[in-house]
């Protein structure tokens, strides 16, 4: 699932409310040629969870997972969470992956992706702006 029209067809396959999307907007984003936020507007009323992930598109084609903050890379992690404000979205946000700061878990083998100080600084700042555009900023 790499487009929206992707994603339509297999919203389609099922109209029922209950046929929804955990939506990696990561892996979304992945395509330099889908527009995230448009995604998350065309089908809020079926995601039922989302993981809000910002990521840097590379010249050659690749992309590399960069801190949540919107001026980091390539997703408008701002306009994401301004979406989901406004629409009232009551689903489940998870920051999703995250780097190894602060020479985390170097002695203990840690788990690829899964940083616990940055996913930490990742759902503050996605708290942050979540707060600001619910209160009408």
């Amino acid at each position: 699932m790499s487009t929206k029209d992707d994603l339509a067809r297999v919203l389609s396959l099922h109209d029922s409310p209950y046929h929804g999307l955990t939506l990696c907007l990561g892996s979304f984003s992945a395509n330099p040629g889908q527009d995230a936020v448009d995604a998350v507007r065309t089908f809020m009323d079926r995601i039922h969870f989302t993981h809000v992930r910002n990521i840097k598109h590379l010249g050659n084609g690749d992309f590399t997972e960069v801190a949540h903050r919107a001026c980091e890379g390539s997703v408008d992690t701002t306009g994401i969470m301004r979406a989901y404000a406004e629409a009232g979205y009551q689903g489940y946000v998870r920051p999703d992956h995250g780097r190894h700061l602060w020479d985390e878990n170097t002695t203990n083998k840690p788990r690829p992706g899964y940083g616990l100080y940055d996913r930490a600084l990742g759902v503050q700042y996605l708290l942050g702006a979540w707060d600001a555009f619910r209160h009408g900023a």
